[in-house]
C-alpha cells in the first residue's frame, strides 16, 4: 500500500489516510489498534472489497486498485465464520471450489487435505448449527485454505470464542500459516494475538500508521506516546514533567535526574515532556532510597492477581501501576518508585520517542 487514503461520506469522514505498508511474501502480518481505528477498511481495500480514494494498492510489481477479489487470488474469513446454514461442512468448503470450475477429482482431494490439516475430517457430513463455535472458525478456515489463495486475509476471527478457545486457535493458526507459508493479513483489537502470532505488527490509530514493527522492538520501543499507552497490560507509566538543566521535575512528586538515560543529556531543549516506564520496572517501597531517583505517591488500591501483585499508586493526579511479586503495602501508605535508569523512556512534547536505552535481550 502506497499512500493509500479512503474518504467516506463526500470526504467529511477519514477512515484511512496517507497508509505506507509493505508485507514480504509468507509474512504473518498483524494490523492492531483499537475500534474504528481504520484496520478493518485497510483490510477491505487489501482484498479489493473497497476501492482507495488515493494512492496505489499492489501486489508484487502489479498495481491492483481496480481489480476485483476474484482477480486478486485472496481468501477472507470474518469474524461471524459467514458459513451457508443449508450446506454440510463438505458442501461449504468445496462451494469456492465448484464456482471457480475446479473438477471434482481435484475438489475431493484439496477438501481431503484442508479437513485433514484443521482436524475436522469427522464433521463433513454436519452443518454448521451442529459445530461448536471452534468448528465453525475452522470450517471457515478451511473453505479459505481449499483455494489456494495468494494472500489470506482475517478479520478478527477468533472474537467469537471464549478465552480457552482463542488460545488453542491462536497457536492452530500460526502453525498453519508456518506450513502454508501463505502472505496472511490479520486484523485484531486483541493485544495477545498480535504479540503472539505477528511476524511484523502494525499499530493504526484514527485512520494512520502508528508504528510497523515486530512484537519484541513494538514493546521495548515504543516510537510514541500513544502506542506506549496501548501496548502493554497494563500499559506503560507516563510521568508528565518539566525538563530543565538534565533533570524532569514530575510536579510535587519528586524531581527526576535523566544523567543516567542513555541519550537524553546529548538532546536539546527544555520544556513538557513525559518520563515513561513499564509497570513491571518499576519497584515500590516504604522508605526513600538513600540515593537514585524516586517518585512519592500514596497506594490506592492493591490487586493480587495471582501470577504478581498490582499495585496501583496516586501520583498527583495520576494512577501508576506496579507489578510486584509480594505487596508489602496497603491503601493509604505513602511509598517510593524507583527504577533503573536503562529501564526510562523519554517522550517530548509532541509525544516522539526521544531516546530509549534497550534492554539486553533488545540489543
Amino acid at each position: 500500500m502506497e499512500e493509500v487514503s479512503k474518504y467516506f461520506d463526500g470526504g467529511e469522514t477519514v477512515a484511512n489516510y496517507r497508509v505506507n505498508l509493505e508485507a514480504e511474501d509468507g509474512e504473518f502480518v498483524v494490523i492492531l489498534g483499537p475500534s474504528g481505528c481504520g484496520k478493518t477498511t485497510a483490510l477491505r481495500l487489501i482484498a479489493g472489497l473497497e476501492e482507495p480514494s488515493d494512492g496505489d494498492i499492489y501486489f508484487d510489481d502489479q498495481r491492483v486498485n481496480r481489480w476485483s477479489p476474484s482477480d486478486r487470488n485472496v481468501a477472507m474469513v470474518f469474524q461471524n465464520y459467514a458459513l451457508y446454514p443449508h450446506m454440510t461442512v463438505r458442501e461449504n468448503i468445496a462451494y469456492p471450489l465448484k464456482v471457480r470450475g475446479i473438477p471434482p477429482d481435484e475438489r475431493d482431494r484439496r477438501i481431503e487435505e484442508v479437513t485433514e490439516l484443521l482436524h475436522i475430517e469427522g464433521q463433513i457430513a454436519k452443518r454448521p448449527a451442529a459445530l461448536s463455535g471452534g468448528q465453525r472458525q475452522r470450517v471457515a478456515l478451511a473453505r479459505a485454505i481449499v483455494r489456494e489463495p495468494s494472500v489470506f486475509l482475517l478479520d478478527e476471527p477468533l472474537s467469537n470464542l471464549d478465552a480457552k478457545l482463542r488460545q488453542e486457535m491462536r497457536s492452530e493458526l500460526k502453525r498453519l500459516q508456518d506450513e502454508l507459508a501463505i502472505t496472511t493479513i490479520y486484523v485484531t483489537h486483541n493485544q495477545e494475538e498480535a504479540m503472539s502470532m505477528a511476524d511484523t505488527v502494525v499499530v493504526m490509530n484514527q485512520g494512520t500508521i502508528q508504528q510497523v514493527a515486530p512484537p519484541e522492538e513494538l514493546y521495548s520501543r515504543p516510537r510514541t506516546e500513544w502506542v506506549a499507552r496501548f501496548i502493554g497490560s497494563p500499559p506503560m507509566n507516563l510521568f508528565e514533567g518539566q525538563r530543565q538543566d538534565g533533570s524532569i521535575t514530575v510536579g510535587e512528586a519528586g524531581t527526576v535526574s535523566l544523567e543516567g538515560v542513555a541519550g537524553a543529556r546529548g538532546t536539546d531543549g527544555d520544556g513538557d515532556v513525559s518520563l515513561g516506564v513499564r509497570p513491571e520496572d518499576l519497584f515500590i517501597s516504604t522508605e526513600p532510597p538513600e540515593s537514585g531517583n524516586a517518585i512519592e505517591g500514596r497506594v490506592d488500591t492493591v490487586e493480587p492477581l495471582g501470577e504478581y501483585t498490582l499495585v496501583n499508586v496516586a501520583v498527583n493526579d495520576q494512577l501508576v501501576n506496579v507489578k510486584v511479586g509480594d505487596a508489602a503495602v496497603g491503601r493509604g501508605d505513602r511509598v517510593y518508585l524507583t527504577f533503573d535508569d536503562s529501564d526510562a523512556y523519554l517522550y517530548d512534547e509532541d509525544g516522539e520517542l526521544v531516546t530509549r536505552t534497550p534492554s539486553p535481550q533488545t540489543t
